[in-house]
């Protein structure tokens, strides 16, 4: 079987000439390859091209077959790693909680190593006001307390 520190360093090799990072790295049965590949500036259908080739000339065939599969993660698929929550920052995140807590829609406008900073706005009815106002909170959510976190995708 083809071992993930092999195709890892195969990775981390193109890695570091380039904006790409690493999201997710399966090997499964029969050596069915699985790597989820994003950028700071945009996946393109080159960069997985790029990182395949990189992965399949440096692995023999000969030796033990495989499959290979390099995609990006798809606008469906929850943020795994600290750098994607990095690149969606002034964009809507809807996020579940580990716990029993609703779910929270807003703008992701901070991430660091601790957690994220999302802001939502929501029109609240004061008293002794008739029309309701809009509120703006910030709520700051740890990376433990996030069991998924999705972006929004908006047409607008």
């Amino acid at each position: 079987m083809i071992s993930k520190e092999r195709v890892l360093e195969l990775i981390n090799e193109k890695v570091e000439e380039t904006d790409i990072f690493l999201v997710e790295l399966s090997i499964g049965t029969a050596n069915h390859i699985e790597v989820l590949i994003d950028a700071d500036n945009g996946i393109s259908i080159d960069k997985c091209i790029q990182m395949s080739r990189q992965i399949e000339h440096n692995l023999d065939r000969e030796q033990e077959d495989f499959s290979l599969n390099v995609s990006s993660p798809g606008l469906d698929q929850p943020l795994k790693v600290h750098r994607q929550y990095l690149k969606n920052v002034g964009r809507s995140l809807k996020v579940n909680f580990v716990e029993e807590k609703p779910r929270i829609e807003g703008e992701l406008i901070e991430a660091d190593e601790e957690g994220i900073v999302l802001e939502t706005k929501e029109k609240v009815r004061i008293e002794g006001r008739k029309k309701k106002e809009l509120v703006v909170t910030q709520h700051k959510i740890k990376f433990a307390e996030i069991e998924k976190a999705k972006v929004v995708i908006s047409f607008k």
